[in-house]
């Protein structure tokens, strides 16, 4: 016994209802094994792989690379074998209740046409095929479910401007490889030698120069991160921002990274931090702010019952990390900071770093974040307004580390190491007074870092 039954696409977390198809790893009448790869999928947070939960063949695919799949809806029908469990068939592609009223058949059309609509159509094609003959086949279609790839080779194809689907792939199963990338990116380019001739009037020996003048537009399509950040800060861009700047005195912190760092230099183990940033040392400042300030950990949210906004705190200090990545900005985040010392913290923020370099953070690595801290100060930039994110009430940003002449307590000209930090909070539960508060907390720490000895835990 075997059934067709539509797959519904599983939550995935955080309250996610939509995310997109990167890429299949099957097409139709592909059989597909237990755990076996169906396709991968871009939330707002990460990209994600589905696995199938039976052996069978597939069917139907229900949407194209690049299409939105909505969560809870079917996104691909399977073939499954008969002694599949009844109990797993029905949590996986049990339909979803429509909140629009009286709901629909997932599938309109029935599964398979009657016999003799498939006699009739087995006959077109063979009549078709005849009359073609065998001199006038055309080479086949190439499907689009055909180009497999990895997420590093669909990144290469972006940064050469090659079409993945262009591409003949030589692994396995034809999947594309980075050598196929290269070696068609290397014949389309020595094809573009040809150089058209440019038609002028004679006698307007301006027309070349009003030509090369003229303004051209080229239309990009955004990346897969690009289109998940858009929809994040369109959301995030509705909460009501303002901005609280603070200058903080770096120096005493200086000098205790440079006497930590030859610490760690000699005892540190392989695989272990041997250096420290100036980023682990603020992370556990603004944790510490936090148990003085704790609804700058909470977020805000509409009661069920009488559906009026609340604040809903967290125990939990759990800080998002922007970084910038090849695929563009990302938010993983470093749980439970109050429960770390810095240099657990600097450990975890390295590993956090080097997956995100290699494009393999998780799901749970990008989720539960309950406040931000953005360091652009290592790119550049003195003062910065941050964006709040989602689900958060406020975040810090990190402007560059400058060595700036400035008094001493007589009077005197000294070498300091200033930081700016640029604090945005949601105006409608956190007013500028407690903000400026809990700002002079971090920067008292970060000032007197020793004082971080009182709070170990």
């Amino acid at each position: 016994m075997r059934t067709i039954k539509p797959v519904l696409l599983a939550d995935i977390g955080e309250g996610i209802v939509e995310c997109e198809i990167i890429q299949w790893f099957v097409e139709p009448e592909a059989r597909v094994e237990e755990f076996s790869p169906l396709c991968e999928v871009q939330s707002d947070k990460a990209s994600v792989e589905i696995t199938s939960r039976f052996t069978g063949v597939v069917k139907k695919l229900h949407y194209e690379a690049g299409e939105m799949a909505k969560v809870g809806k079917p996104f691909v029908d399977i073939d499954i074998a008969g002694d599949a469990k009844k109990e797993d068939l029905d949590a996986l592609t049990a339909p979803t209740p429509s909140n629009d009223g009286a709901s629909e058949p997932l599938n309109k059309e029935p599964l398979s046409p009657p016999p003799e609509k498939q006699s009739s159509e087995k006959s077109s094609i063979s009549t078709s095929q005849r009359e073609e003959g065998p001199h006038q086949s055309s080479p086949r279609e190439k499907s689009r479910y055909a180009s497999l790839a990895t997420p590093a080779v669909r990144h290469l194809c972006k940064e050469l401007n090659v079409e993945i689907i262009d591409v003949n792939g030589t692994g396995k199963d034809g999947r594309v490889l980075k050598e196929d990338i290269y070696k068609f990116a290397k014949t389309r380019d020595s094809g573009k030698q040809t150089i058209q001739p440019v038609k002028t009037i004679p006698g307007t020996p301006s027309a070349e120069i009003a030509a090369a003048e003229k303004q051209t537009e080229t239309t990009v399509p955004l990346t897969n991160t690009q289109q998940q950040m858009f929809k994040t800060m369109t959301r995030s861009l509705s909460i009501p921002h303002f901005l609280y700047a603070d200058e903080v005195d770096f120096s005493q912190l200086y000098e205790l990274r440079r006497r930590l760092n030859k610490v760690l230099l000699q005892s540190a183990k392989e695989g272990e931090v041997s250096k420290l940033s100036y980023l682990p040392f603020i992370i556990k400042a603004t944790s510490l702010a936090l148990y003085k300030y704790p609804m700058l950990n909470a977020r805000v949210d509409l009661d069920s019952q009488t559906s009026k906004p609340v604040l809903v705190h967290r125990s939990q200090h759990n800080i998002g990390v922007a970084m910038d990545t090849p695929v563009g900005l990302l938010v993983p985040v470093i749980k439970n900071v109050g429960a770390k010392n810095v240099l657990s913290i600097a450990s975890e923020l390295a590993s956090l770093q080097s997956r995100a370099a290699a494009g393999k953070l998780s799901v749970q690595d990008m989720t539960g974040g309950t406040i931000t801290v953005s360091n652009i100060g290592n790119i550049g930039g003195t003062y910065l307004s941050p964006v709040i994110v989602e689900k958060e009430v406020a975040i810090l940003g990190i402007g560059r580390m400058r060595t700036v002449p400035a008094f001493d307590k007589d009077d005197r000209v000294v070498k300091k190491q200033v930081c700016n930090f640029s604090w945005s909070a949601d105006h409608r539960v956190i007013d500028g007074a407690t903000m400026a508060r809990a700002a002079e907390v971090v920067r008292h720490i970060v000032e007197e870092p020793d004082s971080m000895i009182l709070h170990l835990r």
